[in-house]
């Protein structure tokens, strides 16, 4: 079993940054896969970042390429996502998702096993 609880939400201008956090419970931590997703108010959930357990590839959503960065930290089983030039588009919920380490398409939600509750992001213009 994997906990996920996600932090580092919160309320920031447009154009401005914001770093998310997921902490991880477990031992394997380094042997899954690490993903974001999103969700808003009357929208799909949406593909943003994810990074391979040994951090040797990431796949962005096309929405996100060249303002979000993921990456890890398998010392202190963490993932982060820094978000820069934010938009009122990025607003959601943000939720951290993991899965053991495969190859399937790092896009689809329902191929990840363990989600974490979600952090609000509010970008005003």
């Amino acid at each position: 079993q994997v906990q996920l609880v996600e932090s580092g939400g919160g309320l920031v201008q447009a154009g401005g940054s914001l770093r998310l956090s997921c902490a991880a419970s477990g031992r394997t931590f380094s042997s899954y896969d690490m993903a974001w997703f999103r969700q808003a108010p009357g929208k799909e959930r949406e593909f943003v970042a994810q990074i391979a357990w040994n951090g040797g590839s990431t796949y962005y959503g096309d929405s996100v390429k060249g303002r979000f960065t993921i990456f890890r930290d398998n010392a202190k089983n963490t993932v982060f996502l820094q978000m820069n030039s934010l938009e009122p588009q990025d607003t959601a919920v943000y939720y951290c998702a993991t899965r053991r380490a495969s190859i399937a398409s790092p896009r689809e939600g329902r191929l990840y096993e363990y989600w974490g509750q979600g952090t609000q992001v509010t970008v005003s213009s």
